[in-house]
């Protein structure tokens, strides 16, 4: 289940979220570490950009928009597990 906007919104620094449709070399869902504060804007309050890290030299976006650079992960794709 996708994360909502609301709780995209609340995510802090350190969190795990997981990608719905990229997987590891072993089948787990991919893991992206929320590694900086959520970025919204007051005049479009349904964007956010969320910066995570992946492994050692990955860095990129997490979006609910399709406009930057070639690391972003849209946030339909990513959901937050429970037993994290």
């Amino acid at each position: 289940m996708p994360i909502s906007l609301k709780r995209a919104k609340e995510l802090a620094v350190g969190t795990i979220v997981h990608h719905d449709t990229l997987k590891n070399a072993d089948g787990t869902a991919l893991r992206l570490k929320v590694n900086g504060e959520v970025k919204t804007w007051k005049t479009m309050p349904d964007r956010i950009k969320i910066p995570f890290k992946h492994g050692l030299y990955e860095f990129g976006y997490i979006t609910n928009k399709t406009d930057e650079g070639a690391l972003n992960v849209d946030i339909a794709d990513v959901h937050m597990r429970r037993d994290d």
